[in-house]
């Protein structure tokens, strides 16, 4: 009995065969599951707050919240709005643990970041950081989605990362019902470094799916300038926009 092809059979390589667009069902012409069509009607996030990347009318502004109270992160990058179909991909990568969907993301997520690489408007960080998940909801999902993007954006971008480094320490509700001034509340003493944690002096960048008042990237962030980081930026997929705009 031979448990091994025979060399004569054809090997099936993923790399060649057809890509169907994860978004249209459609065939893809790229090398990648999403369209050249559909990649370029997603909602792409345009005029933005130079800190917190929230959409505004205008490009080259601040937002007044950041004015008011400047996070402790020094800017967030997204290369898309929460608005369909981001949203639905983003839900059901999440949800329904449809990982590929997640793994597009990441993958055009890692070229946007690589482009800005390229032309100076971004230095690269010394590690990537998912942002840590609550005990319960990580048993009941199965996953942490940031550190799944956090893991494919390393690879595709050559930059190491670290999901141990950050720890939640504390349960806590979900932030995605609560106001801003709640979420910061609910966010005191959620989060720890590791014991022994190399942090001082590094540039770090903060992982995470959808940024909505950045109460919990901001918390983070403060917790890594307080034990000595250089810098902390904040990657993720999307930016929810304004509530009622």
């Amino acid at each position: 009995m031979h448990c091994q092809l025979d060399n004569k059979h054809e090997v099936y390589i993923w790399l060649k065969s057809n890509q169907t667009c994860l978004v249209c069902d459609e065939l893809s012409e790229t090398a990648h599951p999403v369209c050249n069509v559909c990649e370029t009607e997603l909602p792409w996030l345009m005029d933005h707050c130079e800190v917190c990347a929230l959409p505004l009318p205008m490009a080259g502004l601040v937002c007044g919240q950041c004015l008011k109270r400047p996070p402790a992160f020094k800017h967030v990058v997204a290369p898309w709005t929460y608005s369909f179909p981001v949203d639905s991909l983003i839900s059901r990568f999440k949800h329904q643990a449809r990982w590929p969907l997640g793994h597009l993301l990441a993958h055009l997520l890692g070229q946007f970041l690589q482009h800005r690489y390229d032309d100076a408007e971004l230095m690269r960080p010394d590690c990537l950081l998912p942002v840590p998940l609550a005990r319960k909801r990580l048993r009941e999902r199965g996953f942490n989605q940031a550190a799944m993007l956090a893991r494919w954006l390393s690879n595709y971008l050559n930059i190491p990362y670290d999901e141990h480094l950050l720890l939640r320490t504390h349960e806590t509700v979900a932030q995605q019902d609560l106001d801003a001034k709640t979420r910061q509340r609910n966010l005191l003493q959620a989060f720890a470094l590791a014991e022994g944690a190399q942090v001082k002096g590094r540039h770090l960048a903060l992982i995470d799916d959808v940024l909505t008042t950045g109460a919990t990237a901001n918390s983070l962030a403060r917790l890594l300038m307080d034990a000595g980081a250089r810098q902390v930026d904040v990657y993720c997929l999307a930016r929810t926009p304004k509530p009622g705009t």
